[in-house]
């Protein structure tokens, strides 16, 4: 495969074998409630974006709603404003159903079958699909999230539903359930994703029928959670695949690596690449407002706030993301020169 690094030999496979990783702390508790409630404040009155109308349940949500939550690694979990209101889970779903199948089936099988580079295309994106002759391309769009739906595990509609739930709910550290009536609202609206599930099925890179597996895409995302959960599932990610308030092994390490690399490519779509410079850590955004960020070592922030820009991604989530990445010194990519010891 061209353009791939393979390993050497000399070099530990990250899937396979234990590495050596980069961790550190968050700040005190105390810093940590008062990080949140200055950007609850700070971005309250912040009212740019609109609420989604394509998917008529969505579109009954309360623009006001702001909550946000950071959970550590060791089980604390800070909250502010309506962090425990509930909210249907959309697409930032998508990477947690990719390690429960990577886990199942192995990074090279899912890798081989989905593929990990981003499309620079809308996440609904059909003209991708064509471009790349038939390869989803990345897990984190929507044609990459039906390949990996496809491949859950179950010799039923019903057995692999009930993988994907339980799942989610493993990473949640709770029972999640279902929301019948979001389900219900997408059912009548998701003509384009099963458009693009029958062109996957065109080109061979669907691994079941294209209506079952939208179907079951369909109810994957209409899972309800909150920022708390978000959180919480950002920290399981963080945390080595163990969820901090469990301490259940819901994926092992190699596979939150994987992840969280996929993530970083195609989170929030098009403006991924914005988001890497200005939060510095993986990310994913839903449709409903839910926003996870991922700081692997230290912990999970999960945000919540309908209103959305034009690529689909919570305006306020967004900003507070990179308000908390500095704040909480969560950004990957931040570094202060080393102090040489005096000698």
């Amino acid at each position: 495969m061209a353009g791939v690094i393979h390993n050497t030999g000399d070099v530990a496979d990250p899937g396979t074998a234990r590495a050596a990783v980069s961790t550190g702390r968050l700040p005190t508790a105390e810093s940590v409630r008062a990080a949140l409630d200055g950007v609850r404040r700070r971005f309250q009155e912040d009212r740019e974006g609109r609420v989604p109308d394509y998917i008529p349940e969505l579109a009954e949500v309360d623009p006001e709603l702001f909550g946000i939550a950071v959970a550590h690694v060791s089980g604390n979990v800070f909250t502010a404003g309506d962090a425990d209101h509930p909210f249907s889970i959309q697409s930032v779903s998508k990477p947690f159903v990719f390690a429960l199948v990577n886990h199942e089936l192995g990074r090279d099988t899912v890798r081989r079958r989905i593929g990990v580079n981003s499309t620079g295309l809308p996440f609904n994106s059909v003209l991708a699909v064509e471009l790349n002759h038939g390869s989803p391309m990345n897990p984190m769009v929507n044609a990459g999230a039906l390949a990996t739906t496809a491949l859950v595990p179950g010799a039923s509609p019903e057995e692999r539903w009930e993988f994907i739930r339980h799942g989610l709910s493993r990473f949640a550290g709770r029972e999640l359930r279902l929301d019948e009536r979001v389900y219900t609202s997408e059912s009548g609206t998701n003509q384009r994703n099963e458009s693009i599930a029958r062109l996957l099925d065109s080109y061979g890179a669907l691994a079941r029928d294209p209506v079952a597996t939208t179907d079951l895409y369909t109810r994957q995302c209409s899972v309800t959670v909150s920022a708390r959960d978000l959180a919480v599932m950002g920290a399981t990610l963080a945390n080595g695949g163990v969820c901090p308030l469990t301490g259940e092994q819901v994926v092992d390490a190699g596979v939150c690596r994987d992840t969280l690399s996929a993530l970083a490519t195609a989170g929030l779509y098009e403006r991924s690449g914005d988001w890497l410079y200005e939060v510095g850590m993986p990310g994913k955004s839903g449709v409903s407002g839910g926003i996870i960020t991922v700081a692997p070592g230290k912990g999970g922030l999960g945000v919540f706030s309908p209103r959305l820009d034009e690529a689909g991604n919570s305006v306020r989530g967004q900003r507070v993301a990179h308000f908390l990445s500095g704040a909480l010194g969560m950004d990957l990519f931040a570094s202060t020169p080393h102090a040489k010891a005096a000698g």
